[in-house]
């Protein structure tokens, strides 16, 4: 464990960096970035321009330690290199952000108002290949839909069931139970949430410590037990599909609750940019993103 990089999720100021796209999501984020599907016809064509996309994002001037504590990586990234240097090293050694890589697999079929992450294939192997690159921490992602208190349940069992297994590899799991911004349900779901994340903290080892990645709340700062428990390293918010600004306007009312966005950080990025011109649309997304992280 890097003691220098715990230490910086833990008191840093800023916010985490969502640049994790998966296979599913990557098509739709390469349209926003304006790269239509018709530009590649292979997987491995779409992947590069999504590396391209991550890579110009890493290596902006206003990307940087001073404002974003950490990034979250898709899988293959931490393969690749930018810069000629590996993504993870990158990251940290060049800017000063901690790295941190995706593992779930993908949403499973919805039951019980949720969808379960589809069971992980090859979680060690995965892990192993983390500690090698020097990757701090990991993320997974469920999705809830409504209040049910048996589906939520759930999707907490089988997120601590899997965080137990990346404790044990040496790294810091982020839990992502995300509420679904849509639901009519989404209050009642989220104290549905509250409680079952503060019973199966119970089960994390003493001197252990995860993190958790939450839609914005309902009710302002109502995760702020989380947040001082002292099994919880940081808790991080999503944008859910809010804009920019309805994100920060949201997030900024919540103390203590940091960003962790993905679309709502690439807002008005655009594939054709000038790098001036991509540079000043990022730094103008990360100032208010800071600002919002920072309340």
């Amino acid at each position: 464990m890097n003691e220098a990089q715990r230490s910086k999720i833990a008191d840093g100021k800023g916010f985490l960096a969502a640049l994790d796209q998966s296979g599913g999501s990557t098509p739709k984020a390469l349209a926003l970035y304006g790269v239509p599907e018709s530009a590649y016809s292979t997987e491995a064509e779409m992947f590069e321009f999504m590396h391209e996309f991550r890579s110009r994002i890493i290596t902006a001037p206003a990307f940087d330690g001073d404002r974003i504590l950490g990034a979250i990586l898709f899988e293959q990234t931490i393969d690749l290199d930018v810069g000629g240097i590996a993504t993870a090293q990158y990251l940290w050694e060049h800017k000063n952000v901690v790295p941190f890589v995706k593992v779930d697999e993908g949403l499973a079929v919805g039951a019980d108002g949720v969808q379960l992450m589809k069971p992980f294939t090859n979680l060690e192997g995965l892990l192993e290949r983390c500690v090698r690159r020097q990757v701090f921490g990991t993320k997974m992602r469920s999705f809830i839909l409504s209040a049910d208190a048996r589906g939520i349940g759930a999707v907490l069992d089988q997120q601590f069931a899997y965080a137990m297994q990346i404790l044990d590899a040496g790294m810091v799991p982020i839990i992502e139970p995300e509420v679904d911004i849509r639901s009519p349900e989404k209050e009642q779901a989220e104290e549905l949430l509250n409680r079952g994340i503060v019973e199966r903290l119970d089960d994390v080892p003493d001197g252990q410590q995860v993190m958790l990645k939450l839609s914005i709340p309902t009710r302002d700062d109502s995760y702020a037990n989380l947040m001082r428990h002292v099994k919880v390293l940081r808790v991080v918010a999503l944008s859910g599909g809010y804009s920019q600004e309805d994100a920060d306007t949201r997030l900024a009312r919540n103390q203590g609750l940091i960003a962790s966005f993905s679309r709502a950080l690439t807002q008005g990025l655009q594939h054709q940019q000038s790098d001036e011109e991509f540079n000043r649309v990022l730094a103008a997304s990360i100032t208010a993103i800071y600002a919002a992280s920072t309340t």
